[in-house]
């Protein structure tokens, strides 16, 4: 299938490893033009390295996005670098694991730390980008957030910082005179994802056995998602072909989530 994408210019936050690495590289394949930004220089080296094997333009950026300017600093580095962006791929976050179980123990820290890094970075760099995408009468953003941005069953905090971005896509999508300027607002919320060096990874090195009664019992695949099966929806979205797609949270999780 032909995504319309060549040519495009694209922006992944956190793109050097799991889920942001695998939608800069399927971008990259289709002939975008891939920029990514993410605070560990030596993983933003390798993701960059592995670019460079398409045709398209790379760029990387070592930043701390949580911090309120990193992310006008990234977009305006971009525009002077190429000229223009057409596509928003917010893929920072995470926090799920973060604070205590009882909620009572964790500090106003905890839930400001992740509400930031989740919906306020994404919220910085959607701001900045608007402006280029109405201009050129084409854009498209999307946000990776979670089932639970959708459901209970997650930390507090996590779970209120991921149905912020996902209420923020769907206002978005709402509002006029940037969907008919041709820019669209979608999420994309996945389950759970094998990523190498994280949570996941780290359960299964701990205890096989266990892990492995958790994945029979409790996943409806009986197995954890890969971050290139998300990045396949995510292409898609940010494709000619999904025009008609705006405010969509989709779903990426084998069947697990309980929500409609």
């Amino acid at each position: 299938m032909e995504f319309g994408l060549r040519g495009k210019c694209a922006l992944i936050t956190g793109g050097s490893r799991g889920i942001g690495r695998s939608i800069a590289l399927m971008l990259a394949k289709e002939g975008c033009n891939v920029a990514i930004c993410a605070r560990g220089q030596s993983h933003i080296d390798q993701t960059v390295d592995e670019l460079k094997k398409y045709d398209g333009l790379v760029l990387g950026i070592a930043t701390d996005l949580t911090k309120p300017g990193k992310p006008a600093e990234v977009v305006e580095t971009i525009i002077k670098t190429w000229g223009n962006l057409h596509i928003l791929v917010n893929n920072v976050g995470g926090g799920g694991r973060w604070g205590r179980p009882a909620v009572e123990d964790n500090t106003d820290e905890v839930w400001l730390e992740v509400f930031n890094k989740n919906a306020m970075t994404a919220v910085r760099f959607i701001t900045e980008v608007i402006p280029v995408m109405r201009k050129q009468c084409w854009g498209r953003i999307v946000t990776i957030t979670s089932i639970y941005g959708k459901e209970g069953g997650g930390r507090p905090w996590f779970n209120m910082a991921k149905a912020a971005q996902t209420s923020l896509m769907k206002c978005l999508s709402l509002t006029k005179d940037l969907t008919r300027c041709g820019i669209t607002f979608n999420s994309v919320a996945p389950g759970p994802i094998m990523i190498p060096e994280t949570g996941w990874d780290k359960e299964q090195k701990n205890d096989p056995e266990a892990f492995e009664r958790l994945m029979k019992d409790q996943l409806t695949l009986g197995r954890l998602g890969t971050p290139d099966e998300v990045a396949s929806v995510v292409v898609f979205l940010c494709s000619e072909k999904a025009s008609l797609v705006n405010g969509a949270s989709i779903v990426v999780d084998g069947g697990e989530s309980r929500s409609f």
